[in-house]
């Protein structure tokens, strides 16, 4: 009578089983299904779902478990396997984590207060990370999955967002959902179903500079205090934020250079002043209290942004589809189309590698001349040897 109980709750237990399988692993077609099965057999507690080999096994109370390998290497799931079942047998199974309901706005708010102290959060973003809390705010991270983001990506490229504002906005999603996974506020489970996500492809061959005469058109047509702005960014080719922070302590006119200790790359950059910038700098009145060469206000304060009075004089100018950081693109297109080599220009950018830079070596076509025009003394020579072959069938 023993006997035939456990046998019977044996059976019941194998029919729960193949329940919960059913259940966890969708049914793929016959053939499909049946070579699952046959390999099922063949290593069991493993099994293949979305080509990411899967571990099922009993924990020490006899309950079952089912765990995900994160690999398509079926003898690292073995290795993972064995190792779970000699935890299980001496009651050492790592402890399954269980996460709160946490909502993005939540992880955002945390998200801001670490993120506060990074270099130009308050310039970008700040606002990228605001944008995204109208968009997902009360959804639960745990509710993040592949599929939503890239709908998100979808949804704005048809407001007209270009790709590389998209990508800024992943990135930062991104970055948030890997910091939740350090801060224990979602699994990794979420974070691999994020990072699936691709970047789009970006257009980085946009490349608008001034002429001669625009820049001169341009510098005219700006208010007093834009006005050295410009000219400094014209002469020297330093972003937006670099000339709006700048400080007296970083200009030294004496040996005639400025020097940048936080640039965008991380790296120490030196810049040479010419004389429109030394005239310029010199020029400008300094404000007793305050470190800044470009200053407003009583207190001395930095500017924050001159889109305003920007657009105002680039109206003024007649400048169509023209940026700020536009003025950079002509520092060195200038200097290009004057025969600077790139690598000089590279370094004055300070641009990390040369590829960089090579988005204007079609300016250059100078350097492409005069290499082909090294093969004429070539040239030259082979002429020489034929005419004096034709000089001696002559003779003879």
């Amino acid at each position: 009578m023993h006997i035939k109980n456990t046998s019977s709750i044996c059976l019941k237990t194998h029919n729960f089983l193949d329940t919960v399988m059913q259940i966890v692993i969708p049914s793929p077609p016959y053939k499909e299904g049946a070579r699952m099965k046959k390999q099922f057999k063949k290593s069991k507690g493993l099994y293949l779902r979305n080509k990411v080999w899967w571990i099922t096994y009993k924990d020490p109370d006899g309950k079952q478990r089912w765990e995900s390998c994160h690999t398509q290497s079926k003898t690292a799931a073995q290795v993972l396997l064995e190792q779970r079942r000699v935890a299980a047998r001496e009651g050492k199974l790592p402890e399954v984590k269980r996460f709160k309901n946490i909502s993005f706005a939540e992880l955002a708010e945390e998200y801001k207060r670490w993120a506060e102290k990074q270099r130009g959060y308050e310039r970008s973003k700040k606002y990228l990370i605001e944008q995204l809390i109208q968009i997902f705010g009360s959804l639960q991270l745990n509710q993040f999955n592949t599929q939503r983001v890239e709908q998100f990506q979808s949804e704005c490229l048809k407001k007209g967002l270009k790709p590389a504002t998209v990508n800024r906005y992943l990135a930062a999603i991104k970055h948030m959902f890997t910091k939740a996974v350090e801060w224990e506020m979602v699994s990794e489970q979420v974070r691999e179903k994020i990072r699936r996500v691709k970047l789009l492809q970006e257009n980085n061959r946009r490349l608008r500079f001034l002429s001669k005469e625009e820049m001169a058109t341009l510098i005219q047509a700006c208010d007093e205090h834009l006005r050295p702005i410009v000219i400094t960014a014209l002469n020297t080719g330093m972003r937006k934020n670099e000339i709006l922070s700048l400080k007296w302590e970083q200009v030294d006119l004496r040996h005639g250079f400025i020097l940048l200790d936080v640039t965008k790359n991380g790296e120490r950059r030196e810049i040479p002043i010419n004389s429109s910038v030394r005239e310029v700098l010199t020029a400008l009145p300094r404000h007793l209290l305050s470190p800044y060469v470009f200053w407003q206000g009583e207190n001395g304060a930095r500017y924050l942004d001159i889109k305003k009075s920007f657009h105002t004089a680039r109206t003024k100018a007649k400048l169509a589809d023209f940026h700020f950081h536009d003025l950079r693109h002509s520092f060195a297109s200038q200097l290009v189309m004057a025969g600077v080599d790139l690598v000089t220009v590279k370094e004055l950018l300070g641009h990390k590698t040369l590829s960089m830079t090579l988005r204007y070596s079609h300016l250059a076509p100078s350097h492409k001349v005069k290499a082909v025009m090294m093969l004429d003394p070539l040239h030259d020579n082979y002429m020489t040897i034929a005419e004096k072959k034709d000089l001696t069938l002559t003779a003879m």
